[in-house]
């Protein structure tokens, strides 16, 4: 978040800040559901790494310009919250142990509250309860399937993707999480 705003204020912009902070009691499972089928489907049973997903980013990565990611929900909230999002050794390192940490420390439940609430979900926009609010007036208790689905979407570039105008690539993305969203094992949280 400091990063977003230190660029905007470097760009001459206006400063876009928004954000709320919502327990994950208070989120709809819709929405977990959604950013587990689009970010990480073996997050309620992995230690923090997804071997598999590592393994096939590297060796997609060996053959294209184009780079594409591995990293679980875990490995992101410890990025985000402890560290700054360019690519080094060095930030890989730290995101690796931070990544032990929170997962011994907090457990499944509260690193999704905690990655539901500061993931960027567009220009200024941190946490689904006010991407909730701005895309569709409304609380992120009430998400339906195809909202939550939605923002999910858009998480990989939030500011490149429209929620609110959303192209044939986000209706397309958004229909297959929402078929993904049924299949998948969701936390068990206790209200």
């Amino acid at each position: 978040m400091a990063i977003r705003c230190a660029e905007q204020l470097s760009k001459g912009e206006k400063l876009i800040l928004k954000k709320d902070w919502t327990r994950i009691e208070e989120i709809s499972p819709n929405m977990v559901k959604a950013v587990i089928a689009a970010e990480d489907n073996l997050f309620v049973t992995h230690n923090g790494f997804d071997k598999e997903a590592i393994e096939q980013a590297i060796e997609y990565n060996k053959k294209g310009k184009k780079i594409r990611g591995g990293s679980t929900i875990s490995q992101q909230t410890a990025k985000n919250v402890f560290l700054w999002p360019s690519r080094s050794y060095i930030r890989k390192g730290l995101e690796v142990y931070f990544t032990f940490l929170i997962e011994f420390a907090w457990g499944k439940e509260r690193i999704m509250e905690v990655y539901l609430n500061v993931i960027e979900t567009g220009k200024g926009i941190y946490g689904v309860e006010k991407a909730s609010f701005i895309y569709f007036q409304k609380s992120s208790a009430t998400l339906t399937a195809g909202q939550a689905a939605l923002i999910a979407a858009a998480l990989p570039s939030p500011r490149r993707y429209s929620i609110t105008n959303p192209g044939p690539y986000m209706r397309s993305r958004q229909e297959q999480l929402i078929n993904l969203m049924s299949k998948i094992e969701t936390l068990k949280i206790e209200k």
